[in-house]
């Protein structure tokens, strides 16, 4: 039988939060995001987002949808490494890539510790220009944390409640890191009432599509 552990590591450390801040938060998102089956945007419940799950939840599948979540971790983790090293960043634009950054790392960590021996190893990546210029690495953060936004709500429904509640206290994080670099970029932080969700193959197309991953 597959094991998944997630009491390793809580990335909402990184976010300053005292321990009960952190349990009740989780509680709350894992609440939110699913009611009675069905996802929740809003306070409206949208249905079990048919046509998104592949199948029924259950540990085997927890390890493939952690492991295709981890894959997007890893090529976001190299992302803002590769862009603070550098430096070509400035001002906030410097703060965002060093702080989501380090955000990034402990995504990979959890998602490492939580998989054992089962976590895939880490691709070979190249970012070209888009760490080159302030303006380069703002428009591939943008796509980055918009992608892994839905990467996650697309998985709602397909993994166990158990990895539920552990992938919903990093979604949010995501989603805050897409609403800062839009505000940075002078865009709208939330484009509409409801984010989009994709599957996990349309997730995989997309990070593919980057042309950040050279093996995987």
């Amino acid at each position: 039988m597959e094991t998944i552990t997630f009491s390793v590591l809580d990335p909402c450390a990184a976010l300053g939060e005292t321990r009960d801040a952190r349990i009740s938060r989780a509680k709350l998102l894992s609440r939110a995001l699913v009611t009675g089956g069905g996802v929740v945007a809003g306070g409206i419940a949208l249905g079990g987002l048919p046509g998104l799950s592949l199948a029924g939840p259950s540990p085997a599948q927890d390890v493939r949808v952690l492991n295709a979540l981890l894959l997007l971790e890893y090529v976001q983790d190299a992302f803002y490494a590769e862009a603070d090293k550098r430096g070509a960043l400035k001002g906030e634009l410097a703060e965002f890539a060093r702080r989501v950054g380090g955000h990034e790392s402990q995504h990979v960590a959890f998602f490492k510790s939580a998989l054992g021996a089962k976590a895939r190893a880490k691709p070979r990546v190249r970012f070209g220009g888009a760490t080159r210029t302030p303006h380069a690495f703002t428009a591939a953060a943008i796509a980055l944390e918009d992608l892994g936004v839905a990467a996650y709500n697309g998985q709602a429904t397909n993994v166990t409640r158990k990895t539920l509640a552990a992938a919903a206290t990093i979604v949010s994080v995501e989603a805050r890191h897409a609403a800062w670099i839009r505000d940075l970029a002078g865009k709208l932080p939330a484009i509409s009432a409801t984010d989009p969700a994709i599957t996990q193959a349309q997730m995989l197309k997309r990070v593919r599509a980057t042309g950040f991953v050279r093996s995987a």
